[in-house]
C-alpha cells in the first residue's frame, strides 16, 4: 500500500511584520518506483546481514537535495544498532517549497535527525561508516554513519555514531543526481543481537534535456 502524507513546516516568521514561509513535505513511498534511472551508486564496505528491500524513488524531475537519518544513541552495554534508516529529501530544480521524501525500509530504533540540505545543487555520491562483524558473541552495529557530497561541492555528514571506519566513496552521479534509495535491512531479532541497516544503494538519474 502506498503511504502518502503531508507535513507542513513553518520556516520563518519575521519579527518586523507578519510573513511566514512554508515548506510542504510529502512522503512518496513506492508511488514513483517505476521511474527510470541511469545507474546505481554502491560502496564495498556494507555488511552481510539482512536482505535488500524495496526501492523508493523521487518523482520525475525531482532529485535528492537533502537527507535525515534515524540513529540510536549509545546504549551503554545493551544492544546497539547505530544507524537505522536514511531519508532522502527530493526537490525539483531549486524550488524547495514543495518536497518529497523517500526512505525504503528503515529500522525501529532511534530518532530522526533534523534535515541537512545542500546549499545548492543535488546529492551526487556517498560514503558509509561501517563497523565490521564483531563475531559470534559481539554486538553488531554495522552501518554507523553516512556522508554525502553535493554537486555544488559541499560534503554533508550525518549525526550518526562513530564505531567502525569510513570506506571509499561511491562513484559520482554526473549530469543529474541521486533520485532513489534501496536499503539492506536485517529484520528485528527479538531477544538476539539487532544490527538493522547493513548497507544502502542509491539510484542515479539523468536530468531531462529541455
Amino acid at each position: 500500500m502506498v503511504r502518502l502524507f503531508t507535513i507542513v513546516a513553518v520556516l520563518a516568521v519575521l519579527s518586523s511584520g507578519f510573513c511566514e514561509e512554508k515548506i510542504f513535505m510529502q512522503r512518496a513511498g513506492v508511488a514513483f518506483s517505476n521511474r527510470e534511472y541511469r545507474s546505481m551508486l554502491t560502496v564495498t564496505n556494507g555488511e552481510q546481514f539482512g536482505s535488500w528491500t524495496w526501492p523508493e524513488m523521487c518523482p520525475d524531475n525531482f532529485f535528492a537535495v537533502g537527507f535525515s537519518v534515524r540513529v540510536e544513541s549509545n546504549q551503554y552495554g545493551l544492544d546497539d544498532t547505530a544507524l537505522n534508516g536514511i531519508r532522502l529529501i527530493c526537490a525539483k530544480d531549486e524550488d524547495r517549497s514543495f518536497l518529497y521524501t523517500v526512505e525504503s525500509h528503515t529500522g525501529y530504533f532511534g530518532v530522526w535527525s533534523q534535515p541537512q540540505y545542500c546549499p545548492s545543487g543535488v546529492l551526487t555520491s556517498f560514503q558509509l561508516r561501517v563497523e565490521p562483524h564483531q563475531g559470534l558473541f559481539g554486538d553488531d552495529t554495522t552501518v554507523n554513519n553516512i556522508k554525502f557530497r553535493c554537486s555544488s561541492n559541499p560534503m554533508l555528514e550525518a549525526p550518526g555514531m562513530d564505531w567502525g571506519e569510513y570506506g571509499h566513496w561511491s562513484a559520482e552521479c554526473t549530469n543529474g543526481g541521486i533520485c532513489g534509495i534501496e536499503s539492506k535491512m536485517e529484520e528485528y531479532q527479538y531477544a538476539l543481537d539487532d544490527s538493522t541497516l547493513n548497507d544502502v544503494r542509491f539510484h542515479c538519474c539523468a536530468k531531462s534535456q529541455q
